[in-house]
Order: structure tokens, then sequence, then C-alpha cells
């Protein structure tokens, strides 16, 4: 049977379909919703988040909140702003501590200077409710839970669907431009397409309980961390995570046997004694077997499909990368889909989509891999947990390893990974030249073309970044700004929405290195220069996707006013 599902008439067209309602999903809707971009998400399950699989948002998410409005919420939700993070190593929570890693309070935190946000504990049973709260806020976005995408085709034209309300079972046929699949590792599209999965694959077997106690922070004496690092005689075998630094918690053990999840029942006792040290009183929430892996899909795309996050890239947990990975991609195919379904948008703009967020996503899965195998490494010894000479002695040779061993974690560090990537090799990006930085040890912002465009503040809570997020924006830096008069005309006659803003501060000029800088709406640079480029016309049509085309006479005669905002 087919029949309407709320309130839309059979056969309906959507110009994107989205399958898949996490964070992936829900950031591409925001992303097409705050562009007037119509678009549909169904997602099989009722949108409530009972576990919180992904538990820490990267700056450069952070980064995209803020332009959405929604970055005081998120830290309103997250980890207490007056409480410690840090990262704790111990035998047992009522045992010795090993080492730590301290990460003072958000409230005490200096600012890192490359950015008007910083990383934030807000776990996914919070945020992703914040996420959808504003999806369902923009009127050109609809969302169906409960509704399985069952099947689709393809053809030159649109892609042909047929999705399923699971309370009914009644079915509807929808088309659309285009179908982006958000359902996760193993989803329906990625499957349907045929697209296969490369990389290391299995690491390691683990289960996680998820589970409720008051009790646990008054039990010992390490004082409230985010992340305690559990080792005994058998090396690091478990991570004991806070989620909302009061009672909620999630205890992971890290490379089990395989045999030993699919245990029934699951020793969840034994390990929680082991881990606290003592008997204390808790509430289980959830005890979910799960795999670690190391996974890649070898082509992002098929005509008129694409596939994003956990359906495109998984990766090991432990480096904090895998939802916020995918919602870059959430981020970069919206803007792009929104351009081309606006009519600006050139043919080549979706072929980049693949060719800028693979890279990003093979550096990733194997960065939290290294993050993983490094922290799995750690021995203990025979005697560190023991009240003994040996004990204490093995104790303090954990310390000494332990400081002499650089943390993939160091924050510092991680940015080169979340923040540092450059699709300098894009089909829209405009190269200068220049040279990629030697080392990636330490994150320093770059204006390198492909780079996402460094913060620094033209204002006071004003930075760099909150200029873009809608359309290209045209940064003309130093005292006296240069002529942009042919960049306006190519970009209007294209129907590309262009800004244009005045930025004199010499220090802002000194970091972008250029007088001109042509940065994308996702924030990311695509071409910089000293003098408006001879070619504007060629320029706006690699920047946008299209063909380089030979200027014509009427494309001069075009109206070409575009804003300029100063600064």
């Amino acid at each position: 049977m087919t029949r309407q599902i709320g309130g839309a008439a059979p056969g309906r067209h959507v110009p994107v379909l989205i399958a898949g309602g996490g964070p992936v999903g829900l950031v591409l809707a925001i992303e097409l919703g705050q562009r007037g971009i119509e678009c549909l998400l169904v997602e099989q399950n009722d949108g409530a988040v009972h576990v919180p699989k992904a538990t820490q948002l990267s700056t450069r998410t952070m980064e995209f909140c803020r332009r959405w409005g929604i970055a005081d919420e998120a830290k309103r939700l997250g980890w207490p702003a007056d409480q410690q993070g840090d990262f704790i190593y111990l035998t047992s929570m009522v045992g010795y501590e090993l080492a730590r890693q301290v990460v003072p309070p958000r409230s005490q935190q200096q600012p890192s200077g490359y950015s008007p946000e910083s990383n934030l504990q807000c776990p996914q049973i919070f945020f992703d409710p914040l996420l959808l709260e504003l999806a369902r806020s923009q009127p050109s976005v609809t969302i169906h839970h409960q509704t399985r995408l069952e099947s689709f085709q393809q053809d030159e034209r649109e892609v042909h669907a047929q999705i399923r309300d699971l309370q009914t079972g009644e079915e509807e046929d929808v088309t659309a431009s285009y179908l982006v699949g958000c359902d996760g590792f193993d989803g329906h599209v990625r499957k349907a397409l045929g697209v296969k999965y490369v990389g290391s694959g299995v690491l390691s077997f683990s289960v996680t309980i998820y589970f409720r106690s008051p009790a646990l922070a008054r039990l010992h004496d390490k004082g409230w961390g985010r992340f305690y690092r559990l080792i005994d005689e058998t090396g690091h075998w478990a991570d004991l995570i806070s989620i909302d630094g009061r009672e909620l918690w999630r205890l992971t053990m890290l490379d089990l046997d395989p045999d030993t999840t699919e245990m029934a029942p699951f020793d969840v006792v034994g390990y929680m004694r082991r881990m606290a040290g003592v008997d204390f009183p808790y509430e289980v929430l959830s005890v979910l077997p799960w795999k670690r892996l190391e996974l890649v899909a070898d082509h992002y795309r098929e005509g008129r499909v694409f596939i994003a996050g956990d359906a495109a890239h998984v990766a090991s947990p432990t480096g904090g990368l895998g939802a916020n990975n995918g919602m870059a991609d959430g981020v970069d195919l919206g803007w792009k889909l929104a351009a081309v379904l606006g009519g600006w948008g050139g043919p080549t703009l979706l072929d980049s989509y693949e060719i800028e967020r693979r890279p990003v996503a093979q550096a990733g899965v194997r960065y939290s891999s290294l993050v993983y195998e490094q922290e799995v490494a750690l021995r203990g010894g025979d005697a560190i947990t023991a009240d003994t000479p040996e004990g204490a002695a093995q104790r303090q040779a954990f310390d000494l390893e332990y400081r002499s061993v650089p943390r993939y974690n160091n924050e510092r560090v991680a940015e080169t990974v979340k923040l540092g990537y450059c699709y300098a090799d894009s089909l829209v990006v405009c190269s200068d030249g220049t040279p990629a930085p030697e080392s990636t040890e330490v994150f320093v912002p770059s204006a390198r073309p492909g780079s996402r465009a460094p913060h620094a503040w033209i204002a006071p809570g004003r930075s760099t970044l909150d200029l873009f997020g809608r359309a290209f924006v045209l940064l003309r830096l130093g005292a006296a700004p240069s002529a942009v008069d042919e960049l306006v005309h190519a970009a209007t006659s294209r129907g590309v929405p262009l800004e244009v803003v005045d930025i004199p501060n010499p220090e802002i000029s000194a970091l972008y290195e250029r007088r001109l800088v042509l940065v994308r709406p996702d924030g990311h640079i695509a071409w910089r220069g000293d003098a408006s480029d001879a070619d504007a016309l060629g320029l706006i049509d690699r920047v946008r996707g299209a063909a380089v085309a030979v200027r014509s006479a009427s494309s001069r005669d075009q109206s070409s006013s575009a804003p300029t905002r100063p600064t």
C-alpha cells in the first residue's frame, strides 16, 4: 500500500532526501535548511538518544555551532565549566594514581589563540537533541522518525525512493534530486550502491557499560576527571568516562577476546568491581558490545547518491573524530548541494566533496588508531597494584614512561588533524603554489588555499570566522583596499553570492599573507592574491565548480553590486 506520510502527497518530490537522523544527517539538514533548500530526513528510530557513544565536540564542530547560533547552549549542556577535566591513569578508583594529564576547568582555560572556540565535552545524549531542535526550526526541513528508506533507484535526472512508516507499515514513493546516506556503519545506502570499505578493519572487540551512580564520585580521592584510564597487571584494560560530571558514567573494556563480547550474561558485576576496587551502588542503563574499526569507503558518490559520516568512514573513538569528521562532511556537502540546486554551482562542485573529505577521513581514522594503539600499549607490571616496594617501583616507572612519550591526544597536537587539514588538491580551490608545512606536529594556522581561514578578533567578541557561513566572502586586507570590480562582476554574472569585507588591521593582513582572500561558505579559503585575478570569470567558474568559460561582453555589463561591510 502507498499512502502519504506527514500530510504530503504520494509521489512527492524533494530536492534532497537524507537517510539517517544522527548528528551527520541533522547537520546536513541544518546546512540545507539555513539556505532555504527543502529536504526530507527519514530516521528509522524514534529520535531519542539513549547511549552517549560520542562525547566530545572538536574545536571545529564548536566553530560550526557558533555559526549556527547554538555554541552557548552546547556549553550549558556540556561538561560543567568549573569542573576539572583531567585524564587520570590509575589502578582502580580507590587504588593508586599512576599519572595525570591536567586539564583545567573550562572557566579557567586560556584562549588558544587559533579559534574563538575550544573542544567541549558534550555527549550525544545532550547534543543530538539540540541539533534536532535546530533542524526542526528550519521551515524547509521535514523530519520523519520511525520511517525507513526501503529502497531506491536513480537515473540521470533524479532518485526514486521508497520509504516506509514503521508504525503503520505503509509506504510512500519519493523522488529527490539527490539522496545522502547518513545511515551509519553498514547502512543501507552504502550497501545498495555497492561501495566497499577499505582499511585495517577490526582493531579490537569492546564492551561498554553505561550506568548511573552518584556514589562513584564520592568513593575515591582522585578528584574529578573526564577520563580515568585503568591499568593493572594486565596493562591498560578499560576507560571510565564521566558523562555529565555528576552521576552518569561510561565504562569501556578494551581489546577483549571476541568470544567475551558474546557472553550472556556479560560479567557486569565483576568488571564494575574491578574498575572501582570495591563494591558500590549503581544502575546499569545499557551494556553494548561493539567492534573497534578502521575503515574508509572506497568512494563517496554514485551519480546522485552520496554517503557521509560513519557510512563513509569508521574510526576508533579514541581519537574523538568519528562524529566530528562526519559533521564536517555534512557542512562540506551541504553548501555544495545548495549551490547546485540554487543554480550557481557547477558539476565539479559535487565531485569535489569526495576529493576534499576522503583524505581527511583517511588521516582521521589512522590518527584515531594511533591514539588507541598508544594507550593499549601501556603496561603496568605484575606488581603495580601491590602495596610493596616492587609495586611502588613499578608505579614510579610507569609515571616516568608516561611522561617520556608524546601523547597523540595532546590537544595542540590533535588540532593538526582536527583543524589543520587542507583541500589543496580540490577541483574548486586555486593553489597559489604555497607548499604544505614541513611539520605537522603542532597546529599552526594557515591561509594557504584549501585551509580553514584563520581566526583573528576583528572586534570584541567578533572573529573573522563569524564572517563566513552563507556566501563567498572576499576579504580586502590592509589600509588601502584593492580594486575588486572584476571579481564582483564575475560573481554577479554567475549568480554566486558574494560579500566584500574590508579589514584594515595590519596583524590580520599579516596572518592572511595576501591583500585579497576569497573564502568559501564553509570557511575554507578558495583563492588568494595581491590583486584581482586577470581572469576573474575563470576564477569564479573554478571555485563554483563550473568549466572555465570565456568572458563575454554581456557579462561585463551586468549589475555587479555586492555588499561591502567595513569592520
